[in-house]
């Protein structure tokens, strides 16, 4: 069994290691001489990696999907993790076990294959019982349907991860279908079973995870679609307006044109799916940037692109201890009385002396004497009215 695997390492370590290649590129520095920028894997997790010095010696001697050995160190590069490699050479097939390097769902892969037949022998309606007994009656496809990732790299991305999605949007339907009472709850697991099992064609995941030519030319949607065409022509009888409702369900789940379906949801059932779809890709996602920062310092990650934005490591920011509150230190009043400055007191003992000391003020003879002044109009309307109203009598 291989160690240490890369949920076990710690910055500023250094360590051997081997991991699956993800990804490959050959890069240039500014002096011009190439380094390597790596994404490395195994079945805890994913790091970046780069090789700065010797590249040219060992650039050219693996490839994307092969497995390497590598010594180096972790580092926390501009609030990301990154490794820095200083030596490493290729694995040959014979020294490494397969089950080490792809991430697997933490669930148990037997346990949610019965979960999922369960529901399926549950539903009530018996042409959709029917019709999803059918579909994985086929070995091929009941295997790749339990392993295949729920996507490339967003959410779930790992071997059985689709199968632990599905059972995860079929938790919530239940649990949001006891709230909206006209949901068919039926229609929403079904289409909850089947919105994604175009994946089982879209992704390869032999090794490290990439999309199929039929999936980078169609999309798991229309293969979603022609896996099930294949299942109704061995139902003639299954209700034609059922299946219309079905397939919208597969269509419409991404929600928006924009995102990908060719329509927009169009009855409650389909609205549910694609939003409870949306919900739990998302709170994945959301996990797994934390597991993947998790070395990052600070109450805040880095950038996690599939979400657009920042996340809060609330524990941390809980955690936190609140700034010290220091005695309030008394406010001081400079009060002056005839040009004389008095020595500053604090303000309550101000506020007495103030009172005690300052004379009330009295009006002085040329104060009595003065009269009372108007506001002069200065103004081309103010001339025109004195000219026609005469002189302002004092």
């Amino acid at each position: 069994m291989k160690a240490p695997y890369a949920g076990d390492l710690v910055p500023n370590e250094v360590v051997t290691a081997q991991f699956l290649v993800l990804v490959k590129e050959i890069r240039q520095k500014k002096t011009g001489e190439p380094y390597l920028s790596l994404h490395l894997a195994d079945r805890t997790g994913e790091i970046e990696a780069k090789m700065w010095d010797n590249v040219p010696e060992v650039m050219h001697t693996f490839e994307r999907d092969d497995f390497v050995k590598v010594k180096g160190l972790l580092q926390v590069y501009q609030n990301r993790s990154q490794f820095t490699i200083h030596r490493l050479r290729r694995l040959q097939e014979h020294e490494v076990d397969l089950a080490d390097y792809f991430p697997c769902s933490e669930r148990d892969a037997s346990e949610m294959w019965a979960e999922l037949q369960a529901i399926i022998a549950g539903l009530g309606n018996p042409n959709l019982r029917e019709l999803l007994q059918l579909v994985f009656s086929d070995a091929a496809l009941a295997e790749m349907y339990r392993m295949a990732p729920a996507a490339k790299n967003i959410h779930h991305a790992c071997r059985g991860g689709l199968i632990e999605h599905v059972l995860s949007l079929c938790a919530l339907a239940k649990l949001t279908a006891s709230h909206y009472k006209e949901i068919d709850l039926d229609l929403v697991l079904a289409g909850a079973i089947l919105h994604d099992i175009g994946k089982v064609n879209e992704l390869s995941y032999a090794r490290s995870f990439g999309y199929s030519a039929d999936g980078q030319l169609l999309g798991h949607i229309i293969l979603g679609l022609r896996l099930l065409n294949g299942a109704f022509e061995k139902l003639p009888a299954f209700p034609h307006k059922l299946r219309t409702l079905l397939e919208h369900l597969i269509i419409s789940h991404h929600g928006e044109l924009e995102f990908g379906s060719p329509k927009v949801p169009a009855f409650p059932e389909a609205l549910l799916l694609h939003h409870l779809d949306n919900l739990d890709s998302k709170m994945e996602a959301m996990r797994s940037a934390f597991k993947r920062d998790r070395h990052i310092e600070g109450e805040f990650t880095g950038w996690i692109g599939p979400l657009e934005r920042i996340l809060l490591r609330k524990e941390r920011y809980l955690q936190e201890p609140a700034p010290a509150v220091s005695e309030p230190s008394p406010v001081t009043v400079t009060v002056a009385v005839e040009s004389e400055v008095r020595t500053p007191v604090s303000a309550p003992e101000n506020r007495h002396a103030e009172q005690r000391e300052k004379p009330p003020l009295q009006p002085t003879p040329q104060q009595e004497r003065k009269p009372e002044t108007k506001p002069v109009l200065n103004t081309i309307f103010g001339e025109k009215l004195r000219a026609v109203l005469g002189p302002r009598k004092q």
